[in-house]
Formats: C-alpha cells, sequence, structure tokens
C-alpha cells in the first residue's frame, strides 16, 4: 500500500469519525425531519426525468439538490444549528471532491485528443474486426473487468478502454445503455477485487481486516453476482441482430480514410495504463495521456489537423489552435457516415462542466444533511428496525445505499458506515471480513447508479449515457447488494470472530 494511500486512507477515517462523533448531538432531529429533505429531492428528481428526459442533468436536477440543500438548512435553523456550522460541512464536501472534478477535466481533454490524434477510432477499428457482435457484450464486460482488475481503477477503465468500446458497441448496432451497463459491470467488479484498488483497500482499514482475507472473502458474493451478470449479457448479445443498414466494411474504410490506423497508436493507452499500474498520481496519469495523445496526432494525423485548420498556410499556430480546441471545446470529425459522425465528436474540457455543476450541488445537499444529523438519524433508524445477522447486514447495506445517495461520495459511504457498525458486528460476534465485504457489496458498487453522486456523475459523463438509462443493465452492481443479502439470510459463510464458518 503507498503512503499516499495510507494518508488517503487516514484523512477520510478521520473525517468519518468526526462526522459520527459530531451527530451524536444531533438526534433531536426527528425521523420525519430528517427524510423530508430526501423526499422533497427525491420528488423533484421525478418531476425533472418527466419533463427534461436525459436533459435533466444540465440544470433541473443541479436545482433539486439545492432545493433539497435549502429544506434540509432550514430544518438544521430551526433545530438550533447555525448557518456557519452548515455551510461549514458543505465546504468540507466540496473540497473532498476537488480531486474527482480535476480528473472529469482532464478526461474531457484525454477524450478530445484521443479522438483528434486516431486511438479512438483505431481502438473502434481493430474492435470492429476482432469482436463477433453476438458476444460483444460478455467480452465488453470480460475486457473492462480485466483492466479494472490490473490497474485497480473503474473510473481509469471506463475514460480508456470503455470509451472504445462504447464506440464499437455503436458501430454494432447495440443501444448504448447496454454498452455502459457492461463496461460498468466489469469495470466494478474489477475494482472491487484489485488489491490495487483504493475502495477495497479502504474498506478493509474501515473494518480492521487483512486486505487479502478481505479480496478472498469477497468471492462468495462477488462470484455469483458477475458470473449472473455474464450470462445475461451473453444471452442479450446471441439475441442481438446486426441492423442491416450497418455495413463493417463501409465502416473500416471510411475510418481508414478519415484516419491514420496503426497498432503503434495503442502505445499510448497502454503507457497510461503501466503509469495506473505503478501507482502514479492519476491526474499525472491522464496528463500524461493528453500529452502523448497530442504528440501523436502531430506525428501521425497532420493531413487530418491540417483539414481541421481549414487554413492553406497551415502555421504552427494553427497546429497549436486546432490541438488545444481538440483538448478544451468541441471538435467533430466528419467521415461521410452518420453513425461515425456521432461517435467521432468531442466536447472536450467544456463537456464536462455540467457534470461537475452536478457534484458541486450533490455536495452542497450532502453536506447539510450530514451537519443537521439526518443521515445519523436514518441508519440508526435502520439499525434499530432491523433485528438479529442478517438484520446487521440489510441495515449496513441499506445505509451504504443511502449514504450514497445522499452525501453522494462512494468513500464517505464506506467510511461513515464501516465506523457506525464496526462495534456491532463485535458484540455479535462476527469476524471484521463480513463487515468489510458488505461495505464494498453496497457501497463501493452502488454509487455509479446514482446519477448525483460523484461516481455516477462521472461515468454518465464519460460514457455518454445517462445514469437513468444504464441503471437497468448495470446488472453486477444491482446484483452485489442483493446477494449479500442472501448469503446472510441463508447463513452461507458467515464467518464467525473465531473463524469458524456457520
Amino acid at each position: 500500500m503507498s503512503n499516499n494511500f495510507i494518508i488517503f486512507g487516514f484523512v477520510l477515517l478521520k473525517i468519518g469519525s468526526r462526522f459520527v462523533e459530531s451527530a451524536e448531538k444531533s438526534l433531536k432531529i426527528s425521523l420525519v425531519q430528517a427524510l423530508l429533505p430526501l423526499v422533497v429531492l427525491i420528488g423533484l428528481l421525478i418531476v425533472n426525468v418527466r419533463i427534461f428526459g436525459d436533459e435533466a442533468t444540465s440544470g433541473a436536477n443541479q436545482f433539486a439538490l439545492i432545493m433539497g440543500g435549502i429544506v434540509a438548512g432550514i430544518i438544521g435553523l430551526r433545530l438550533g444549528f447555525s448557518y456557519d456550522e452548515m455551510l461549514e460541512r458543505v465546504s468540507v464536501n466540496i473540497a473532498q471532491t476537488s480531486g474527482a472534478i480535476i480528473i472529469l477535466l482532464f478526461v474531457g481533454a484525454l477524450t478530445g485528443v484521443w479522438l483528434i490524434s486516431g486511438i479512438i477510432p483505431t481502438m473502434i477499428y481493430y474492435g470492429l474486426k476482432l469482436l463477433n457482435p453476438h458476444i460483444f457484450l460478455a467480452s465488453a464486460l470480460i475486457i473492462s473487468a480485466l483492466v479494472s482488475l490490473i490497474i485497480g481503477s473503474s473510473w481509469s477503465t471506463t475514460a480508456t478502454i470503455g470509451i472504445a468500446l462504447m464506440g464499437i458497441g455503436k458501430a454494432m448496432g447495440y443501444d448504448p445503455a447496454m454498452i455502459a451497463g457492461a463496461v460498468i459491470s466489469g469495470a466494478y467488479f474489477g475494482d472491487k477485487m484489485s488489491p490495487l484498488s483504493d475502495t477495497t483497500n479502504l474498506a478493509s482499514a474501515v473494518a480492521g481486516v487483512d486486505l487479502f482475507t478481505h479480496v478472498r472473502y469477497m468471492m462468495y458474493t462477488t462470484i455469483p453476482s458477475i458470473l449472473i451478470a455474464l450470462l445475461i449479457f451473453l444471452v442479450m448479445g446471441w439475441r442481438h441482430h446486426l441492423p442491416s443498414q450497418v455495413n463493417h466494411d463501409m465502416l473500416l474504410q471510411d475510418i481508414e480514410a478519415s484516419f491514420y490506423v496503426s497498432p503503434v497508436l495503442f502505445l499510448v493507452p497502454l503507457a497510461v495504463i503501466v503509469l495506473i499500474v505503478l501507482k502514479t498520481r492519476p491526474l499525472i496519469a491522464l496528463f500524461a495521456g493528453v500529452v502523448l495523445g497530442a504528440l501523436a496526432a502531430i506525428i501521425f494525423q497532420y493531413p487530418l489537423l491540417k483539414s481541421l485548420a481549414g487554413s492553406m498556410h497551415f502555421s504552427p499556430g494553427e497546429l497549436y489552435r486546432v490541438i488545444i480546441q481538440a483538448i478544451v471545446g468541441d471538435v467533430q470529425i466528419d467521415t461521410g457516415q452518420p453513425l461515425l459522425k456521432k461517435l467521432f465528436s468531442s466536447d472536450g474540457m467544456s463537456g464536462m462542466l455540467s457534470t461537475i455543476w452536478l457534484i458541486i450541488t450533490a455536495m452542497f445537499f450532502g453536506g447539510v444533511m450530514e451537519a443537521i444529523g439526518a443521515l445519523k438519524r436514518i441508519s440508526i433508524f435502520l439499525l434499530q428496525s432491523l433485528r438479529g445477522v442478517f438484520g446487521l447486514f440489510a441495515a449496513t447495506d441499506l445505509t451504504c445505499i443511502v449514504f450514497n445517495a445522499t452525501a453522494s461520495d462512494q468513500y464517505l459511504a464506506i467510511v461513515v458506515p464501516g465506523k457506525m457498525y464496526k462495534q456491532a458486528y463485535d458484540d455479535a460476534g462476527l469476524a471484521p471480513e463480513n463487515l468489510s465485504r458488505t461495505l464494498e457489496d453496497s457501497g463501493t458498487v452502488t454509487s455509479v447508479l446514482i446519477p448525483w453522486n460523484t461516481g455516477g456523475a462521472y461515468n454518465s459523463k464519460v460514457l455518454g449515457v445517462s445514469t437513468y438509462d444504464y441503471f437497468i443493465y448495470a446488472f453486477f452492481n444491482l446484483l452485489s447488494p442483493v446477494m449479500t443479502l442472501i448469503v446472510a439470510y441463508f447463513g452461507f459463510k458467515i464467518r464467525r470472530k473465531n473463524h469458524s464458518k456457520s
């Protein structure tokens, strides 16, 4: 485990401890008061989806989060919490997501420059040639799982290989929501099971269990979940009919006509993956990907850059303008094929601004809810309502999901429930790996299912598919919290503190 992760984990643990301690004084809030802001938020989100559809994340949902936070703030003021106290918690929440916000901007830059460099078109080109359409969804899941398992990051997986798989699947006539569901399922499986993953290390640290004991114990719920998801995607792919209007040979010819296509371009994403495996900081790895992509564009796609400039005299200044425009703004490469026109376009860094806005407003809502003790009250209600060993698992499961939906951050959805329930697991005679596994089964994987959570907002923007659309196809993420409850209900492999198994 790197020193960076140790520091990161320590900070989160301190935040979790402070949250639990400060919330003790907030228990004067009633359950109805705690739930009211959440009810207001969900009600407004439902209205927004019905009226705005996929455009809800362009402003309507952000306003809904602000309204939910204001309702929580009014309740907090009536209970005696100060304005400054609530605002301070909001500021802390926003500060915690600053890294994710910068990463989003770099991913936008990466997408734009990898388009004009021919990297994404090359991935799509060889994907169309090598992948069988009928097993594409299953292949997308397996490829994403392997990459994520190696690099330990679902976000980096979707931002690199995930973007290419989206393009390949669209060219094969698949619904983008299905492709996104397969990519996300695989990416979060790898993230969850990789010893290099920050969430895997964090969950084991919070519960106080050895990392590899935690990873091995997760197999009882994780392997069945991913196998079921894989089977579903195999059936869906086998029933898929390639649209008659899609001519693969024509698509391949148009890609070759517009870009220089060569396996040598794979060296750029491979370099980024190697940097991540070597535990280089994400911002440095992504920045390296942007720089290498720009160099690849200059070396391999010079005629394309010249055509994008639209100038007879292609000066160094024009070259710089074209590359920067791809990094920060809109770029579209028209190959003459309507399908490829949609694939070969990017909004760069500017395309990430609505998602960043969504994250900031989500942190506002979550911060106020934390400050007034609403999340603590909801968690206590769950623990009191669900009795016995199964009840403890269920309370942890639901609490993690509630934190993902309210605090809007998967790290807090692991740390805070972990701190809250650790003693309860110990009192019940359960080994700590029961807690760490449940935190991962519900806290890690459900973040991507919440549109305003950092995980959901990020992946929706990167893959270009609304969270509301890919939700029903993210089978692994939907199955994981259910699987942990099934295992707990039947008492299968529930490990006690003396490591005997019942």
